[in-house]
């Protein structure tokens, strides 16, 4: 048995078929199901079902997966041990952030982190938290950027910064005349939200505790990204909440629409998160390091009420 047998099971497991993850692993097809068949005869089980279309796992399959995403997780903690004993901090480093974090703060640090540390080869994907969490289990991610606590049992959580959540209310709206919002003001019905998947989007609606679907109402008006809700609103569809850090981009004009909360405003708390298995730390402490010492500067809130980004049904 091989740890290269194992990876190309696990390719395979991951895309159920063997054309495909032999294109993942850059060998021939018929040399990866060569060394898959070699470990099958050698154990005298079969990992995969052929017969199906696509290629499932058997039972013992399964638990053999589930066994050699470990080993092979820890084959790569010895040049990750060799990597800090010398001190290098270089390397592809694959980073996830989520949708409502990746255009703010992404070109808020990127620039003075690859200026920093110009070893480290950065593959940055934007992905829900969801994906996010599959990936990083799966091993496909070294870490990632995202609204926490998440209360995974296999990720671990380093907080970096807590971003409120903001008022954008339009000049026709009932609460544009107040200087500041309580969390009470707030009504789901006349608010324009995320489409379903976007943690921000679970998290206005853990804020607004109640969030009931009427059959009376003209239109439920969901969208992909932040700044699509301000322009909606500013036709006069309804208020939204923006994250803070969405708010130092906005024209003047714009920014009088800024409502703020009242003391302890609702924010959520963004964090790092990785694998417990705790792989390339070298580099997740760098990117720690860059983007709290950049994040410091930008965002001064610390009385703040931390709302939760799991979804509540």
């Amino acid at each position: 048995m091989t740890i290269t047998q194992l990876y190309y099971v696990l390719a395979v497991a991951e895309n159920q078929n063997f054309t495909k993850a032999a294109e993942k692993c850059f060998v021939t097809q018929p040399t990866l199901s060569m060394q898959i068949q070699k470990l099958e005869d050698q154990l005298d089980v079969q990992i995969f079902d052929r017969s199906k279309k696509p290629i499932e796992l058997t039972e013992v399959g399964k638990k053999i997966v589930t066994q050699a995403r470990n080993i092979v997780n820890e084959s790569y903690r010895i040049q990750d041990i060799v990597d800090q004993q010398k001190g290098f901090i270089g390397g592809e480093f694959k980073l996830g952030i989520i949708p409502t974090v990746m255009p703010t703060l992404l070109p808020m640090f990127l620039k003075n982190f690859i200026k920093k540390h110009p070893k480290v080869k950065l593959k940055i994907e934007e992905l829900t938290t969801e994906e996010i969490i599959n990936k990083i289990k799966e091993g496909h991610l070294d870490a990632a950027i995202a609204a926490t606590p998440l209360e995974e049992e296999d990720i671990k959580e380093r907080v970096l910064y807590f971003e409120p959540f903001v008022s954008y209310i339009p000049r026709n709206h009932r609460l544009h005349v107040n200087n500041k919002i309580n969390i009470e003001d707030l009504d789901i019905n006349d608010m324009l939200l995320l489409e379903d998947g976007h943690c921000f989007r679970d998290g206005v609606i853990n804020l607004c505790k109640i969030f009931k679907d009427n059959p009376d109402d003209k239109f439920q008006l969901e969208s992909g990204s932040i700044e699509t809700l301000v322009k909606l609103s500013n036709e006069g569809l309804g208020m939204t909440l923006l994250p803070y850090l969405h708010t130092l981009d906005l024209n003047e004009k714009d920014i009088e629409n800024i409502h703020y909360f009242n003391e302890p405003p609702p924010a959520r708390e963004v964090s790092l998160i990785y694998h417990k298995s705790e792989l390339k730390m070298q580099i997740i402490e760098a990117l720690q390091d860059v983007i709290s010492g950049i994040i410091r500067g930008a965002i001064a809130f610390q009385n703040v009420k931390i709302i939760s980004p799991l979804s509540k049904n």
